[in-house]
């Protein structure tokens, strides 16, 4: 008994990834043979010996039908491009070509924080505040807030990959509303919203639209322009309030990959979970990586006990495509108010979330996640020769068991204290 026979694409093994194969399965059922000039975005990744030679004969080659180009290098092995069904196939076995992916489109994870994780009392007894950290937010943008901006401008830099504006601004507000989760000082209400790291300095890296959408390859372009100016603006940390469906392993995806990459360069990065708990292998990309700190949500019930807190249930739970236990730290992401960009389409949308002209109420992990990298940026400030693998091993050490043990909710001020046990044995190895 002979099977179907499998078309081009499906035979293709690990040419084409998941999220390719079943947009062109999509293709197909529209164009059965192939002669539509629609377009797919898409993301090639290099092989490991591409020389310049190589490199342009594919270029040649994707352009073979006058409607598909790949036009944009956007790290050191990989372009984006737009290029057509018969166009991919023919370059799919092109020896230039390790990977061809669907550049998919990745979205913002949107569904009293600070004394929960006991980031008041560092700042109050320790003078722990972030200072001399930056903390890379990729996102919808930052406006500049008096929160962030009154006592002094401590958005340091700005990378618009949409529109190309070199002023700081958000025409989403969930970029916003995250610099604040980690730095925002509270100048607009006595202190009372304010962050993790109040004095921490913010690069607001704008890869997602007013809608709060962008595609993969935008996120690895502000990644890669992150890892480029970590030294330029002593970019600590990166926080990721954003992530998609994850497909495949951590090896193969690009968005995890890119994170990874950030990582082994020396900045530790904070991803969300996801919000589309409370189901298991829930987990988004670029959460997946196992290198990386995957922050959970909790529900605070707004007060400062622990004993009722719980798993908030939109968060992300694991394990992981490859079976990794996920997330790695718990922080307070429900009904969490911060900084309100002013015309923005949350204030728009959201109006019954609205507090006040400063501030606005949102959930989820995209919440949870910032608050991290500013309890991570009082640790380094702490220790500063603290490598990424060092920060969440503290992180992860000192995080309070709840819940049978099965999860760990961050604890800013016993983090610190390990980091200086760390300072110490940095020293007396020497």
């Amino acid at each position: 008994m002979s099977g179907r026979k499998r078309v081009w694409f499906e035979a293709a093994g690990r040419k084409l990834d998941p999220g390719l194969v079943e947009q062109l399965r999509l293709k197909r059922k529209e164009d059965p043979y192939e002669t539509s000039n629609d377009r797919l975005p898409v993301i090639v990744s290099y092989s490991s010996d591409t020389d310049a030679k190589k490199k342009k004969e594919l270029i040649t080659a994707c352009q073979a039908d006058n409607n598909s180009r790949l036009d944009k290098d956007i790290g050191r092995r990989i372009a984006r491009g737009n290029l057509t069904p018969q166009i991919i196939k023919q370059i799919k076995d092109h020896e230039a070509v390790d990977r061809i992916y669907y550049d998919r489109i990745v979205t913002a994870l949107l569904d009293v924080a600070s004394k929960q994780v006991g980031s008041v009392e560092l700042r109050e007894n320790a003078g722990l505040t972030g200072k001399g950290v930056t903390i890379a937010v990729i996102d919808t943008g930052v406006h500049p807030h008096s929160d962030l901006t009154e006592t002094s401008n401590r958005i340091v830099a700005f990378k618009d990959f949409f529109n190309d504006q070199e002023e700081p601004y958000d025409d989403n507000g969930h970029g916003t509303h995250c610099a604040g989760d980690a730095a925002g000082d509270g100048q607009q209400s006595d202190g009372l919203y304010s962050g993790p790291a109040p004095e921490a300095s913010i690069a607001g890296v704008k890869v997602l639209d007013e809608n709060g959408s962008g595609r993969l390859s935008g996120i690895i372009e502000g990644i890669e322009w992150c890892i480029a100016k970590k030294d330029d603006y002593n970019i600590r940390v990166l926080s990721l309030s954003l992530g998609s469906q994850a497909f495949e392993s951590f090896r193969d995806d690009p968005l995890s990959i890119a994170v990874g990459e950030a990582w082994h360069k020396g900045i530790v990065v904070c991803a969300a979970a996801g919000n589309s708990g409370p189901e298991q292998a829930t987990i988004s990309t670029p959460a997946i990586n196992p290198f990386i700190i995957t922050v959970g949500s909790i529900d605070d019930q707004n007060t400062e006990e622990r004993s009722d807190d719980e798993i908030a249930e939109y968060s992300g739970r694991g394990p992981t495509v490859d079976a990794f236990v996920k997330p790695d730290i718990y922080a307070p992401g429900t009904d969490i108010i911060s900084l309100l960009a002013p015309e923005s389409a949350l204030e728009h949308e959201l109006p019954e979330q609205v507090v006040d002209e400063n501030y606005l109420q949102l959930s989820g992990t995209s919440m949870a996640t910032p608050i991290c990298a500013g309890v991570v940026a009082q640790i380094l400030e702490a220790n500063p020769d603290l490598s990424p693998n060092d920060v969440k091993t503290i992180l992860k050490a000192t995080s309070k068991p709840a819940l049978n043990d099965v999860w760990g909710y961050i604890q800013a001020g016993k983090a610190v204290e390990m980091a200086g046990e760390y300072a110490g044995f940095q020293k007396a190895v020497k």
